[in-house]
């Protein structure tokens, strides 16, 4: 079961709509959802909120350490409150999923991205969960830092949002630990869109009258 929820970000106001924190995002609209505020704590190097779901205590964390020392920030609030790899979940940008796609696991490689990175190896290992959010990838290795370090256009931060959403609407299912429904739930990029009804059959017309 899921007992700490991570956002990966950079603070300040210029980095605040960049793609690089679409976890910050995430966490955000997850605290809006639970009626939660954040609360600086120098302890946890970020913002913390914490509330009870299910008589279960829950935390929520943006590190404010900037995204290369992200581990610092994760591994001091898992370590004081004995929280285990497996009940972490980090929610991050993905270059590798196009915008409005996100998908689950648990770990893998950090593939490059730095707050992996040091989470990591701050936690010693790499089994806690993922959440990643698809930014898309600017199809130059050369360019993703400034990628990355730039707003997305309106279509795609709509896109972003909406994976957000429908990823929120997991929640009670990761915090209960059902992560193959949770799954099934984040993974369907778009849900369908029911098929107008069909018109009535217009009644056969009546043969016309002799003249």
């Amino acid at each position: 079961m899921i007992k700490l929820l991570v956002g990966l970000g950079n603070p300040g106001n210029e980095y605040e709509d960049t793609r690089h924190n679409a976890g910050f995002w995430w966490v955000d609209a997850v605290a809006r959802e639970l009626k939660i505020s954040w609360v600086p704590d120098r302890s946890y190097h970020g913002l913390v909120a914490r509330t009870t779901v299910n008589g279960r205590n829950l935390w929520l964390l943006e590190p404010q350490t900037f995204m290369n020392l992200s581990g610092k920030s994760v591994s001091a609030l898992a370590r004081f409150f004995k929280i285990q790899p497996d009940e972490i979940l980090v929610a991050h940008d993905e270059l590798d999923l196009p915008p409005g796609e996100a998908k689950l696991k648990r770990g893998g490689s950090h593939a490059g991205h730095n707050g992996l990175r040091d989470i990591h190896a701050q936690l010693g290992t790499a089994d806690y969960w993922r959440l990643r959010i698809g930014v898309g990838h600017p199809g130059d290795k050369a360019e993703v830092v400034s990628w990355v370090l730039k707003k997305p256009m309106l279509e795609h931060r709509k896109a972003i949002d909406e994976s957000i959403h429908r990823s929120v609407t997991a929640l009670p299912l990761l915090l209960n630990g059902e992560m193959e429904k949770a799954m099934a739930l984040i993974h369907t990029s778009k849900p369908p869109r029911p098929k107008p009804p069909r018109p009535a059959k217009a009644p056969d017309a009546e043969p016309p009258a002799n003249v």
